[in-house]
């Protein structure tokens, strides 16, 4: 299958512990490699899963190959493959790289395929299978005559690379349009995050959109960030960072009345003279006069005569 392109305008994804992205905009032509870039944990896997139509957006809109995102997930899925991410193509460690390759496409030609093809002679079928599975080895650079026991050699014995190539071929079983690849930095140095990305710039070469997620993108590649400058606050969000910034600047304007009331020798258990060096302070900041709080001399003589009026005695 030839590449899709890959489009996205204000696209973000809001789940239980908030925005995992938001506002990701992308224009990338079939046959680009599109980095995903961002530090771990800033939701670089869950674009990736909703770009390849496994997770679904509540923000914005996409387009994959000419399905529009977030409505048209299973056609998007029709035309992605997903490869080395932890939790959705984990390989099994107690199996071998050829049951793998084997499992794989079989599922394929039995859920990928047309119904026609299941009813082709059994000799058709399994040389159809070996051309599927021999391709995609070599388009993942993974030879097995170079493993240890050949097609016999389990994963656990594979290296990373070995492992993160067989996780691509598997994907590319299937032929897809767009290849998501998650975490390529993980655990490898940096002579083989080279190795990587040549390989990935060469499944584009061939045609294939790919979409990988790293750490910081190399140059020549399609980038997308989902650093924190990429999440802008809505209006609510907005408010509430307001209202905590006033709230913190009440408390820190409060404390430094408090703080030069002690300097000037004012007890702080003293609630009276306290709230007098507060007002007073406040009102000097302010720019307004100061005005005692305690009666004078002609208000108190006035209060007497106001309750010898009302009672009729003094």
């Amino acid at each position: 299958m030839d590449g899709v392109g890959v489009t996205a305008d204000g696209f973000g994804l809001r789940g239980p512990r908030g925005w995992a992205f938001r506002g990701i905009g992308l224009d990338a032509e079939p046959g680009s490699l599109i980095a995903v870039e961002g530090p771990s944990g800033s939701g670089r896997t869950s674009l990736l899963l909703a770009l390849t139509g496994r997770m679904k957006a509540t923000e914005g809109t996409a387009t994959v190959g000419g399905a529009r995102l977030p409505k048209q997930l299973a056609a998007v899925r029709r035309v992605s493959a997903l490869a080395h991410v932890a939790g959705v193509t984990d390989l099994d460690p107690a199996l071998t790289v050829g049951e793998h390759l084997r499992e794989r496409a079989l599922l394929e030609r039995r859920f990928g395929g047309p119904v026609r093809e299941l009813l082709r002679p059994r000799t058709e079928r399994a040389a159809e299978v070996g051309l599927r599975i021999d391709t995609a080895l070599a388009a993942a650079g993974l030879d097995r005559e170079t493993l240890p026991k050949g097609s016999r050699t389990a994963v656990r014995d594979l290296a990373r690379i070995e492992a993160l190539r067989l996780s691509v071929a598997l994907a590319l079983i299937g032929r897809p349009g767009l290849l998501g690849v998650d975490d390529i930095d993980l655990k490898l140095t940096d002579a083989e995050r080279g190795e990587v990305w040549a390989l990935l710039g060469s499944l584009t070469e061939a045609g294939t959109t790919v979409l990988a997620v790293c750490g910081e993108a190399p140059e020549g590649t399609v980038t997308v960030s989902t650093g924190p400058q990429a999440a802008p606050l809505d209006r609510e969000d907005a408010a509430e960072a307001t209202d905590r910034e006033d709230a913190v600047e009440a408390r820190d304007r409060e404390d430094a009345v408090e703080a030069r009331g002690r300097e000037d020798g004012i007890d702080s258990s003293d609630e009276p003279a306290a709230e007098s060096a507060r007002t007073t302070a406040e009102s000097t900041e302010s720019g307004e006069p100061t005005r005692s709080t305690e009666p004078t001399g002609s208000e108190q003589e006035e209060e007497k005569t106001d309750a010898i009026a009302e009672t009729g005695r003094a």
